[in-house]
């Protein structure tokens, strides 16, 4: 994937949710006649903010940290995390990988995504919900992986692959 695309109705405190919480990095973005944009990155990602009138509607995006705990206890701090959306705010896979969900400034879900939820310190990763006690997986829910081999490099290199 090259990037993401969503909506900021407020693309200054989008751009400053995203600098500050991701630690994004702002890079040069064209000029549209119909909206106001935003290029931001993160890695080998890419996250385009825009502002327009009658702006598309989606259901959420994914993005991997570098420091999963980091990024938890941001959240934590800033009180953006989503607990209601899937039944809680961080969850464990069946495969073993760790997601948390949040809101961004306008609006946006937003999953924060980790490969190994048994990596993380349980001492600061405090409310994490296994999904399989929540949920019974059948055979192909508890084969679900979140990552494949194909991954993005820094994915890569945290499962030992690259």
């Amino acid at each position: 994937m090259n990037h993401v695309s969503i909506s900021a109705p407020d693309l200054d405190a989008s751009i400053r949710f995203y600098t500050h919480v991701f630690g994004m990095e702002r890079v040069p973005a064209p000029k549209f006649p119909d909206q106001i944009v935003a290029w931001l990155r993160l890695g080998d990602q890419q996250l385009h903010l825009f502002q327009r009138e009658g702006a598309p509607q989606y259901h959420h995006f994914a993005l991997d940290v570098d420091d999963f705990e980091a990024a938890y206890l941001k959240m934590r701090e800033l009180e953006i995390t989503d607990e209601a959306t899937f039944l809680s705010g961080i969850r464990e896979l069946p495969g073993g990988e760790a997601q948390m969900y949040l809101r961004d400034p306008g609006g946006n879900l937003v999953e924060v995504n980790w490969p190994d939820a048994s990596s993380l310190d349980r001492s600061v990763v405090t409310d994490m919900v296994r999904l399989v006690d929540v949920v019974p997986q059948d055979a192909e829910g508890h084969a679900a992986r979140l990552y494949t081999a194909g991954g993005n490099r820094a994915t890569q290199e945290r499962l030992g692959q690259g």
